[in-house]
């Protein structure tokens, strides 16, 4: 039970431990300078990259240098009872980068008010740990088993609760929606998203298991968003 951070290894943390668990899913090195493609490259300092820097520090260093690019995160959230999938993406200039992604379990074995109350925990911690400018979210679609549907919109019920306590501004979009933004089509099945999403993050392979992809999915449609609302 809790937070399963084996899809991704965040950027914090220590560098031996980022990466060991970001190794599978990076291309390869570009230089011998201990740069990660995916570190935030063109807004740190000169010199090699320190994968210890949080997004507070890399808001902190931003807002110093008033950089004119838009930097914001956002906090992708795939809901599930069983797995809540979660990714933290970023769009520095114009590219899009993957910061985190990973699994919140809980134990089917637990009552429904104690799994409710470990997600909410572990969304809690990853909101302190991240401070996304923003969360997206999957709607709750109508599904033939009704067990599922009501257990997917308990869960999207915690994430708007803990998105709320938090004060951060929550987006709602459909699972089209979010299939469209990343793979150009409405109806792509789950390879043809997790490909993609892969793909559009610059990254070896897609994060397992797939909640995590799917969490960096729906992040990448919120920025896409975003992005075209400032350009429109």
């Amino acid at each position: 039970r809790g937070k399963d951070t084996t899809a991704m290894a965040t950027l914090g943390g220590p560098p031996q431990k980022a990466e060991a668990e970001l190794a599978p899913y990076l291309p390869p090195r570009r230089s011998a300078a201990g740069t990660f493609p995916h570190s935030v490259g063109n807004i740190l300092p000169p010199g090699p990259q320190p994968l210890a820097w949080g997004t507070s520090q890399i808001r902190q260093h931003v807002a110093a240098h008033s950089y004119p690019l838009v930097h914001m995160f956002v906090l992708g959230i795939d809901p599930g009872l069983t797995r809540t999938g979660y990714g933290v993406a970023t769009r520095d200039g114009g590219r899009i980068k993957a910061i985190a992604a990973g699994v919140i379990r809980t134990t089917s074995t637990d009552t429904i008010e104690r799994r409710l109350a470990t997600l909410a925990a572990e969304l809690r911690a990853v909101i302190a740990e991240h401070e996304p400018d923003s969360v997206a979210l999957e709607t709750v679609f109508t599904n033939r088993n009704r067990q599922t549907a009501m257990s997917v919109g308990r869960a999207s019920g915690v994430a708007l609760l803990v998105a709320g306590e938090a004060g951060v501004p929550v987006t709602e979009y459909t699972p089209t929606a979010i299939k469209l933004a990343v793979t150009g089509s409405g109806s792509a099945d789950k390879a043809a998203m997790q490909q993609m999403v892969a793909r559009r993050y610059g990254l070896v392979e897609a994060p397992r298991p797939a909640d995590a992809a799917d969490a960096l999915g729906i992040a990448l449609c919120h920025l896409q968003s975003i992005n075209l609302k400032r350009s429109s």
